[in-house]
């Protein structure tokens, strides 16, 4: 099928609005993208691993006034492919920069100038890079189970070590291993048991091993620049909401403390919820916090 840049279609969302999708497309990428509400204000969505561009639709019944959420597939999920999937492709990555360009040209596409920009587990690294990068553009930072604050050991050994990233490609490419090493971090509670249903259904066919294995490789670079993006937050004066889940073993809320305490404009709420905190309760406190 070739896709041209801005096509869309119509699909249901809950309460009976509708929301639209959409492709656009350049020179490296299709990137797949839904919109939906219809108020002023634009914001940029980067979904957690595993999941989609729809991921924050829960949003719209109640902020859909406010903002328009744009609401990204990511990297090697659902329908954004690059136009070169290649291992080699793959092991070349992209940079920080890249990525800002990507969405400048998106933007320009779009007819977006400011956005605010929410970000969920992984893809809180794409939020915090964009920040970084283009933080002359952002009204509001919302990054949720924050990841990009302190992603742990394994993340950075398996993505930018040279031996871990090794080792990850041959547990990738094996049919069985990948299995068994979830099964071995759940033993050791180096992932907890919510963490490993989520990584399991990820990994069930060849194709999601290898888009696993990509999703570290590829985003080596997009590691959190502190440093930067605390200027970058406190000098253009960015609304700034940090949301984590009590009960969230994998970035639980102590995660971001010394870095939050630095920031001028910082919110902080902590959800009485694990790791998968996109629910009722998230939207109730992140509307609290907006409108």
């Amino acid at each position: 099928m070739v896709i041209m840049p801005g096509q869309s279609r119509l699909s249901k969302i809950s309460n009976n609005h509708k929301m639209t999708d959409h492709y656009f497309e350049n020179d490296w990428v299709t990137l797949h993208y839904y919109k939906f509400g219809n108020g002023p204000k634009v914001m940029l969505g980067f979904h957690g691993y595993g999941m989609h561009g729809k991921q924050f639709k829960l949003l719209e019944p109640a902020l859909g006034d406010a903002y328009t959420f744009i609401g990204f597939d990511l990297f090697f999920h659902k329908q954004t492919r690059l136009k070169d999937q290649s291992l080699p492709a793959v092991k070349k990555g992209i940079t920080k920069k890249q990525f800002a360009e990507l969405i400048l040209e998106f933007c320009k596409y779009e007819g977006i100038g400011r956005f605010s920009i929410i970000g969920y587990s992984m893809g809180t690294h794409y939020a915090s890079v964009v920040t970084e990068e283009l933080p002359h553009l952002i009204d509001e930072f919302i990054i949720a189970a924050p990841s990009s604050l302190n992603p742990g050991k394994l993340i950075p050994f398996f993505s930018k070590g040279k031996a871990g990233n090794k080792i990850l490609e041959k547990m990738a490419l094996n049919k069985t291993f990948l299995v068994r090493m979830l099964k071995t971090f759940r033993g050791l509670r180096i992932i907890d048991a919510e963490a490993y249903k989520i990584l399991f259904g990820e990994i069930g066919t060849e194709e999601l091993r290898y888009n696993f294995y990509a999703c570290f490789t590829y985003l080596r670079t997009f590691e959190t620049d502190e440093p930067r993006l605390l200027h970058a937050l406190n000098h253009q004066n960015i609304k700034s909401i940090f949301i984590f889940g009590k009960r969230d073993k994998s970035f639980p809320p102590g995660i971001g403390k010394d870095f939050i305490a630095k920031v001028k404009h910082a919110k902080v709420i902590v959800l009485d919820e694990g790791h998968e905190m996109i629910k009722k309760n998230f939207v109730t406190r992140l509307t609290e916090s907006l409108l």
